[in-house]
This record gives structure tokens, C-alpha cells and sequence, in this order.
């Protein structure tokens, strides 16, 4: 019920946003993202536990806290210039600022190592994580960022955040049979993609 709550009443602060313009963006901004700080926070949580826990360890030792209130700094920037329509396009401005803010604490990261001469094994030991934005990674990225919009969101909510389809349906208001057709297509195309990209780079295509 409480999520259902949340949707509902940032559907309100958005179409407020739209209303009003820009004379009262500000404080309808502040309220939208006060309003939907537990979800984001569930966003936050969930994707740097599953695809950057390498940010959790020293020397970042970043906490989902303090991942939100980076997210939360992005989306007051981007909601002055742009207004989303709909809960799902806003959360899909959030998922995508979530993403660029891991992207470039992990990068930065990496760069420190680099310019303090610290010893990997030492600090950590970087595992095959989506944190480390190796060739595959950044190949695997790009593909999941041209899949068309519809797809990319339940990609993003039901195999990177760990929704289920249920709760990725609620998000997105749409139906659970909605959402596990829009998994298995953009699964297929993701499969479709990254394997023709692997025959070229292996030289199989003359």
C-alpha cells in the first residue's frame, strides 16, 4: 500500500511540475524527491550491493546513504531542466543518474590508485564486478543503454536492482505479465547484440 502511495503521490508532484513551470519548480522538486527518498534509497541499496560492492570496501567504504544524497544532488540539477511526465520516466532518470554517479565514483576510485601508487591487493581485490568498467563491461553497457526505453527499464529494475516482477510492475504501472514480456525481449536482444559483437571482434565475419 505504501508504495502505491509513493507512485500516486509523486504522479501528483510531477504533473504539479508540469503546471507550474518554472516560476515554482524548486520547492514541487524538493517535495518530489523528499517524496520518493525510500524509494530511491531502495534503488541505491540494492544496485551498489549487487553490481558495486567493491565501493562498499575501504577505501571508499561507500554506504546506500551516501550514494543517495549523491543521486539526490543529480536529480535536483537535472529536474530544473527537465520535467518527466510520468512516474516511470521518473524513475528512469533516476536509474539512469544512479548509474553515471556509481560509474564515476568507480572511475575516480581507480584513478587514486593510480596517481597514489596503492597496492590492489592491498586496498582490494577487484573481482569480476560491473565497478570495474573493463572492455566487456563497457561493451555489455553500451548495449544495455541502446535498448529501446520500455526494455531497458524492466532490464534495469528486475536483473540489475533485483525487483521482482511484481514490484518492477508497480513501478512502472504496467501489468507483471507486461514486465516478463519486456524481460524475455530485451534478454533476447541483448543475447542478439552482444553475440554479434563478439563474432566481429574474434574476426568471424570476413
Amino acid at each position: 500500500m505504501a508504495d502505491h502511495a509513493t507512485t500516486r503521490a509523486v504522479q501528483l508532484y510531477l504533473d504539479e511540475l508540469a503546471q507550474d513551470g518554472s516560476s515554482a519548480a524548486a520547492p514541487v522538486i524538493q517535495k518530489l524527491l523528499e517524496r520518493s527518498a525510500g524509494r530511491l534509497h531502495l534503488l541505491c541499496d540494492s544496485m551498489l550491493k549487487r553490481s558495486y560492492p567493491r565501493l562498499m570496501r575501504p577505501p571508499l567504504n561507500l554506504q546506500s546513504e551516501e550514494l543517495l544524497s549523491g543521486v539526490m544532488e543529480r536529480l535536483l540539477k537535472a529536474l530544473q531542466q527537465i520535467q518527466p511526465g510520468t512516474v516511470r520516466q521518473f524513475f528512469a532518470l533516476a536509474n539512469r543518474h544512479l548509474r553515471w554517479e556509481l560509474d564515476d565514483l568507480a572511475r575516480r576510485l581507480d584513478e587514486q590508485r593510480i596517481h597514489t601508487g596503492l597496492n590492489v591487493d592491498v586496498v582490494a581485490t577487484p573481482e569480476s564486478h560491473g565497478s570495474e568498467l573493463s572492455a566487456d563491461a563497457r561493451v555489455i553497457l553500451e548495449a544495455i543503454e541502446n535498448l529501446p526505453p520500455e526494455l531497458q527499464e524492466v532490464f534495469d529494475l528486475v536483473r540489475i536492482q533485483g525487483f521482482t516482477h511484481a514490484e518492477a510492475a508497480n513501478v512502472l504501472q504496467v501489468s507483471t505479465k507486461t514486465v516478463q514480456r519486456r524481460l524475455a525481449s530485451s534478454l533476447m536482444l541483448l543475447t542478439k547484440t552482444l553475440s554479434e559483437l563478439r563474432v566481429r571482434t574474434d574476426g568471424g565475419l570476413s
